[in-house]
């Protein structure tokens, strides 16, 4: 059973905790079933290849992001400009959405 998800792809969040902390990226890829995301240049790791595997078919170390876990990552508010906590409301023509908990301004993947 996948669990809820409040983080979205295309949404900007924050690294709370590890070793990446306070860096601030987009989301590329979320994966439910993990409870994991891929954030744009955080958790960057280094992979050694052989010619014929990397994509552009050039060997040598690679650096790529990995996955980090959604307990370590925080929505950020554009009206607050900071890390918070995600809520959801349902509009006047039953659009459920989700808000920011400091402000309740709506929050929407850019």
């Amino acid at each position: 059973m996948k669990a809820k998800v409040k983080i979205k792809k295309e949404d900007r969040v924050m690294v709370i905790a590890g070793r990446d902390k306070g860096k601030v990226g987009k989301v590329i890829r979320v994966y439910p079933e993990k409870n994991t995301a891929l954030v744009e240049r955080v958790n960057m790791i280094k992979r050694h290849t052989r010619a014929g595997q990397a994509q552009s078919g050039q060997g040598g170390i690679i650096e790529k992001e990995a996955a980090i876990s959604l307990s370590n990552l925080k929505v950020m508010c554009d009206k607050c400009a900071g890390p918070v906590r995600v809520g959801h409301k349902v509009l006047e023509d039953g659009v459920r959405v989700r808000i920011c908990k400091k402000c309740g301004e709506q929050l929407e993947a850019k």
